[in-house]
């Protein structure tokens, strides 16, 4: 899986980097620039609603995880997990419309529409990722004379971190892409050029909202990969 999630993100970077030179070789870049008071004011706006709706997904996800893991919800936890899967099959479209349906339009149901859809990833890794830890670190903890709790947090967490970013960084690129949609109910974002574009039937101003939320979705897994080096600990991260 961490070979395959390298390789979508090397290809991430590569088609972000080869739709730039494009757009530069086509004279393109100029006229996209005419929007760049446009394209700031949004990329604030888009970067609000990723933050607000992936940290309380990271938030919730995790908890959420690392409560199913535990074994007093063994008997349940892959029963509620498969409920999570067919979640994914919903379409993200479906799921901002039945947000809109909720609560209306504007920025609250934008962001609860975007939660929901970068949710799985963070509940599926954190999950995984501590039932994952061998079983024997977690009895070799018990016999020393920790705690359950001082065994999830010395033992099971640091082992399992590594996989819980992972869940991270794809739930929040699945965001980036995401929020876009989000201009549809109210949202803002950078939806707005991006829709606005296909509408009009323009090209630069399409690409003018195109292109910097490829970049933020590049820039956002780049930033977290650093944290995930750094977070995790020497020993159990196979990076380093």
């Amino acid at each position: 899986m961490g070979a395959n999630a390298n390789t979508a993100r090397l290809v991430g970077i590569a088609a972000v980097f080869a739709l730039g030179v494009w757009a530069a070789m086509a004279g393109l870049a100029d006229e996209i620039m005419i929007y760049w008071e446009d394209i700031s004011y949004l990329t604030v706006q888009h970067v609000v609603l990723v933050s607000v709706s992936g940290g309380l997904a990271i938030l919730i996800g995790v908890t959420m995880g690392l409560v199913l893991s535990r074994p007093a919800m063994r008997s349940t936890a892959e029963t509620i997990m498969q409920v999570f899967n067919i979640g994914t099959t919903i379409p993200t479209l479906a799921v901002i419309a039945l947000s809109m349906s909720l609560l209306g339009i504007g920025f609250v149901p934008a962001v609860f529409g975007l939660f929901v859809a970068s949710l799985l990833p963070i509940i599926r890794n954190t999950y995984a990722g501590l039932l994952a830890v061998p079983a024997h670190l977690k009895e070799a903890a018990h016999g020393m004379g920790m705690t359950p709790l001082q065994i999830l947090w010395r033992v099971e967490l640091p082992n399992a971190l590594y996989v819980i970013f992972s869940g991270i960084r794809t739930a929040l690129a699945i965001n980036v892409g995401t929020a876009p949609l989000a201009f549809l109910i109210g949202g803002g974002g950078l939806g707005e050029l991006i829709f606005t574009g296909i509408d009009l039937m323009e090209t630069t101003m399409l690409l003018a909202g195109a292109l910097p939320t490829a970049g933020l979705a590049v820039l956002v897994d780049f930033l977290l990969g650093q944290v995930q080096f750094l977070a995790v600990p020497k020993g159990v991260n196979p990076l380093r």
